[in-house]
């Protein structure tokens, strides 16, 4: 079998640790440069993740914006993007999405009982891969290695994180901080409640600390902590 996927976490927050607010339009955490920033960790990536309410919510592309970069990749033997990866136990993806239309290869981990109908919806559109009666990440992962994917880039959303976190899968963390307070209760964040490895008190390694304008870039090595 080969080797498990270098997992990185990428996420933008506010000080109280919210991904997005209320409102109908989707919260701009990061500055101009960050999203450089990030479109960089996305060209240097072999597959970036999404999860499905994320995808359903923000309908995005998840794309190298960057022209310079997808010639990059090319020029190194590299698809011009990344392997495009979603997660769904409801199999509740609609073919419209932007998602499936742009970019290259797509692959969608789901349910035993959600495949069937993933298959018929998106019928030549994306690779469907059951993991059984839920979806196992850690067969998702084994399932990537195979595929040739060496670094998978994960952009959310909060029960993405929470499950890659809560079962020790997560290799590197970018969490960055933008001078921002939403204060609502009902707003999404970062992570959800869940049991950590090493509980409230073991502490995750700090990598780098880097201002990019006016946010602050933290990353974090998860599986390297301390009590």
């Amino acid at each position: 079998m080969a080797e498990r996927p270098y997992v990185l976490l990428s996420v933008a927050t506010s000080i109280d640790g919210y991904i997005d607010d209320t409102s109908a339009d989707r919260l701009l955490l990061s500055n101009a440069e960050d999203f450089d920033r990030v479109d960089q960790v996305r060209a240097e990536s072999d597959a970036i993740l999404i999860g499905g309410n994320t995808l359903r919510s923000d309908n995005p592309r998840l794309l190298v914006n960057s022209e310079q970069r997808r010639a990059d990749r090319v020029a190194a033997g590299k698809p011009a993007y990344p392997l495009k990866v979603t997660i769904t136990a409801s199999g509740d993806l609609s073919c419209d999405l932007k998602f499936w239309h742009f970019g290259d290869q797509k692959v969608v981990y789901t349910t035993d009982s959600a495949a069937a109908k993933l298959r018929e919806e998106l019928d030549g559109l994306a690779d469907v891969v059951s993991t059984g009666a839920t979806v196992d990440f850690g067969a998702l992962l084994d399932d990537l290695g195979n595929r040739g994917v060496a670094r998978l880039m994960v952009e959310g959303g909060g029960q993405i994180h929470t499950q890659f976190l809560s079962q020790n899968l997560a290799d590197e963390v970018h969490l960055a901080v933008a001078p921002l307070l939403v204060g609502q209760a009902e707003a999404p964040r970062f992570v959800h409640p869940a049991e950590y490895p090493g509980g409230s008190t073991s502490r995750m390694k700090l990598l780098d600390a880097t201002t990019v304008g006016d946010v602050v870039l933290l990353r974090y090595a998860p599986k390297q902590r301390t009590a």
